[in-house]
């Protein structure tokens, strides 16, 4: 993914290089709807998750934008290495080339994305009986960095198609968590620590929007 990325902006730089002042710069102000399907780990194998955003975009010009963008999805997985359902939010740089009817153009937007039942927690009930613990999941707030390409069509000068592919990197950091330890000499129970590791992870992300231009 990082090669396509590399490879991208090397056509883009290139575009950029020959762009044509005969193209018109567009309207500076972007409001779009988007549908995206983020790829996420499933214990058995890779789960695509759809969801619905909004993206605002500033064009400086018709080659660089800055833009911020921010997505929910449509359902929440239970079998996953992160539970519950997905928000992410990322603002940043795209430049490319834009022609007459399209455009193409590279993206790199930090942001975040969150897991809404990321972190799964042992928690004692303070009630008597052979198991008194609870499991209790909270969210996971995560950095993350979407890098990637945007492909552009322009049916009139107000409306504007738009599709990107790329790939979102999120960091988890490093934590700990509460565990169950089990004891065989006396059947008991007992809670533990569980220190997990910082990780990264490497997500294919598709999106498709609308936009109207102003």
């Amino acid at each position: 993914m990082k090669r396509l990325f590399v490879l991208i902006s090397m056509t883009v730089l290139v575009l950029t290089s020959r762009s044509s002042a005969q193209t018109p710069d567009p309207l500076r102000y972007e409001l779009a709807v988007e549908f995206t399907s983020l790829s996420r780990e499933q214990f058995s194998g890779v789960r695509g998750e759809p969801g619905l955003g909004v993206r605002f975009t500033f064009n400086f010009n018709k080659n660089v934008a800055i833009e911020g963008a921010g997505h929910v999805s449509f359902s929440s997985c239970s079998s996953c290495a992160q539970n519950g359902g997905i928000v992410d939010a990322f603002g940043g740089l795209k430049a490319g080339k834009r022609f007459k009817s399209w455009g193409i153009f590279a993206k790199a937007r930090p942001g975040y994305v969150f897991f809404s039942e990321g972190q799964i927690d042992v928690i004692q009930t303070g009630t008597t009986g052979p198991f008194p613990f609870e499991f209790r999941s909270k969210g996971l707030d995560n950095f993350a960095t979407d890098l990637g390409g945007v492909v552009e069509f322009y049916p009139s000068r107000r409306i504007v198609t738009r599709f990107d592919v790329g790939d979102t990197i999120i960091h988890f950091t490093q934590r700990t968590q509460n565990g169950l330890s089990f004891d065989p000499t006396t059947g008991n129970y007992s809670i533990v620590p569980i220190l997990t590791p910082a990780r990264t992870t490497n997500n294919f992300q598709f999106m498709a929007s609308v936009g109207f231009r102003f």
